[in-house]
């Protein structure tokens, strides 16, 4: 059974500190840069109006890069008008453009696609075979270095160098004490993403002009390949697991993978690449991806509702309506209360408790708390502000008084107004 490392287990995973901080259009990525959230849309990219729709739809959300496939000659000819069609909207959004087999080709005979882009992802797994790899990965590094862009270099397991990995193998099958196929693949993800980092370092692309990733679709391997990678290189890492999966599961597999690495500072951008449901939204995956930054307390977008999940002291279904209820008008106002310059409101801590076991105390922990009754005790809620006891209110209006308690508490600690009036 496959085993995670970590720091305190072993004392060997010491990653490497990120020095290198790469420029992705007007946006900087690693070294003590925020984590950035990633996204890449699913539409056909020789669409430019639903391209560009589900672009500007994953950046409202909170994407702030966004990739797309550019697989042929239609799609690359298609990016300058998705990069005008954003500009002229307003949207200064940084594109990158996904190449796999034939990047070499597309980037080279369509300069407007090369020119449009603001990073280029390379798979050296199949950017070419043979002695075609080295020529086409020079190929692709050359249109980035005239253009002036960055490039990621993308190893995934599930499209591995081959020649890489036939020589891991060979290696280990002479070694006195062999490892499993399945470490040697690890291995060979984590070798191929170093080798590649030093031939395009070598082709002439400057160290800081480069961020990497070496992705796996299980979280162990995943992890292990990132713990070796950490060690070994200092340019930024994108973390994600390779296909996370659906529903539950991907949300599961994304979290365990990503906090196991983001806790012990490795990583520069994340993707949480789930399998979206048939007519859901795309932006699921953002709103994972920045609830499991805001969840480690590593970055805060918006506040987040902590609600109990309910018990047989519980039987009225009023704190779940109420959960919900406030979870959504807190999204709805935040745009609000950015736009009146109340900073610090995306780290307010908000409690919706469904009876007084753990209600009055969790309530006093939140930056503002509601706490009801349950079944059977007086059916009173109580508001906790900054921990202590501000209102007691009937079950009938909770909602709405709380909003207004909540409304007055934002005013009162976010705005800049008000603090220099106490001041």
């Amino acid at each position: 059974m496959a085993s995670i490392s970590t720091a305190k287990e072993n004392s060997e995973w010491v990653p490497r500190k990120r020095t290198l901080q790469v420029k992705v259009r007007g946006m900087w990525v690693g070294s003590e840069h925020p984590i950035a959230v990633q996204s890449m849309t699913n539409t056909d990219t020789g669409d430019v109006t639903s391209t560009v729709a589900q672009i500007i739809e994953l950046y409202k959300a909170g994407s702030e890069l966004v990739r797309f496939t550019v697989q042929n000659l239609r799609m690359a000819n298609a990016v300058k008008d998705i990069r005008k069609a954003l500009d002229d909207l307003g949207y200064d959004i940084p594109l990158i453009g996904d190449f796999h087999y034939n990047g070499h080709q597309l980037l080279t005979e369509v300069p407007s696609c090369a020119e449009a882009l603001d990073k280029y992802r390379i798979n050296p797994g199949n950017v070419g075979f043979g002695d075609k790899h080295d020529d086409n990965f020079r190929a692709i590094l050359k249109v980035a270095n005239d253009h002036g862009k960055p490039v990621r270099i993308g190893v995934n397991w599930g499209s591995l160098d081959p020649g890489v990995l036939a020589e891991l193998m060979d290696r280990n099958t002479e070694s006195a004490n062999p490892k499993s196929a399945e470490d040697v693949t690890v291995d060979a993800v984590v070798e191929s993403a170093v080798q590649s980092v030093n031939k395009a370092i070598e082709y002439g692309t400057e160290p800081d002009r480069i961020i990497v990733s070496t992705k796996i679709s299980e979280v162990p391997q995943m992890v292990r390949a990132y713990q070796m990678l950490s060690q070994r290189i200092e340019q930024p890492l994108h973390l994600g697991l390779t296909e996370a999966g659906l529903g539950s599961k991907g949300v599961a597999a994304s979290s365990a993978a990503l906090s196991l690495l983001l806790t012990h500072g490795v990583g520069d951008t994340i993707r949480v690449s789930l399998t979206p449901v048939p007519g859901a939204s795309r932006a699921e995956e953002v709103t994972v991806a920045r609830q499991i930054l805001q969840s480690l307390d590593i970055r805060h977008f918006s506040p987040l509702v902590s609600s109990c999940p309910g018990c047989g002291r519980t039987t009225s279904t009023v704190f779940q309506e109420m959960a919900q209820e406030l979870t959504g008008y807190l999204q709805e106002k935040m745009p609000e209360w950015k736009g009146l310059g109340y900073k610090g409101v995306e780290g307010m801590k908000v409690a919706v408790m469904g009876c007084i076991v753990n209600g009055p105390g969790e309530s006093r922990r939140a930056n503002i708390g509601i706490s009801l009754p349950g079944s059977g005790e007086n059916p009173s809620c109580l508001i906790y502000a900054d921990g202590k006891q501000v209102a007691s209110v009937k079950a009938d209006t909770a909602t709405e008084e709380f909003k207004r308690y909540l409304e007055g508490y934002v005013k009162s600690h976010y705005s800049e107004v008000q603090k220099a009036r106490v001041k």
